[in-house]
């Protein structure tokens, strides 16, 4: 895996996302969020995110990680 999907950037990038809703609606912001994580992110991705979340997810914002966890209970991987 490149360096740019280090855990600290994927962290990085989910939280840049959450910012760019987070004048939405609570219930929207995170829908929108998930499934910007849905349409735009790597599955390799998703399943290190998925990873780091499962090990607390220390770092995360509370959008982003609230869409991460809603995200992982409809997917596979």
């Amino acid at each position: 895996m490149s360096p740019k999907n280090t855990p600290d950037k994927l962290v990085y990038m989910a939280n840049q996302i959450g910012k760019a809703f987070a004048l939405k609606p609570r219930a929207q912001a995170v829908a929108d969020i998930t499934d910007h994580f849905k349409k735009f992110w790597e599955k390799r991705m998703l399943v290190q995110i998925f990873a780091y979340l499962e090990a607390g997810g220390q770092g995360l914002d509370e959008l982003p990680k609230q869409s991460l966890q809603n995200l992982q209970k409809i997917t596979q991987y």
